[in-house]
């Protein structure tokens, strides 16, 4: 699970959800009171999600998501009115008074997003990389494939068997 940081102005407030999503099993790591407390925060994860109000004592929730880093998604909680001003798209939001299950069904969602994120920006090793580049090798030289058509190959036999790329180019190059 991605971490979570609650930002709101009011400590007892942001103690708050952080006890409720904490007794639903989410992993908050910190809780601040302003925007410049969860940029600091933010600079010793990775990514994760950052569950805010609308205003700091220091900056509006615009000014934090222009400032954070990439692998964060943030998750405003509002009144409607506050919400029907919101401008940007990419923030998610829940309306206050607050629903339980809309926000961790928020959050679970959100987190899958980033699941699906991180696994896409994996990069693969130079020893896996050459293994794909040799299987591809192979198909273009015994099979005059093109590399587009080699690679399409692995690709699909990869997710018709349900392993990865590197699995099946591995065993393309066992067949040989």
């Amino acid at each position: 699970m991605s971490s979570v940081v609650v930002v709101f102005p009011k400590l007892e407030d942001a103690k708050s959800i952080r006890n409720l999503l904490v007794r639903n099993g989410v992993d908050v790591v910190g809780i601040c009171t302003t925007g410049g407390e969860a940029l600091d925060c933010m600079e010793n994860l990775r990514g994760g999600i950052i569950v805010c109000s609308y205003r700091f004592r220091d900056m509006l929730y615009t000014d934090l998501k222009d400032q954070m880093r990439p692998g964060f998604e943030m998750l405003l909680l509002a009144s409607q009115r506050v919400l029907a001003e919101k401008g940007q798209d990419d923030i998610m939001a829940v309306c206050m008074p607050l629903k339980v299950h809309e926000l961790l069904d928020t959050i679970n969602m959100m987190e899958a997003a980033l699941q699906r994120a991180r696994k896409k920006k994996r990069r693969r090793d130079p020893a896996e990389k050459a293994v794909v580049e040799k299987a591809k090798a192979l198909l273009m030289e015994r099979n005059h494939m093109t590399e587009e058509e080699a690679h399409r190959y692995v690709q699909k036999c990869s997710m018709d068997s349900g392993n990865t790329l590197v699995e099946t180019a591995e065993m393309i190059i066992s067949m040989w």
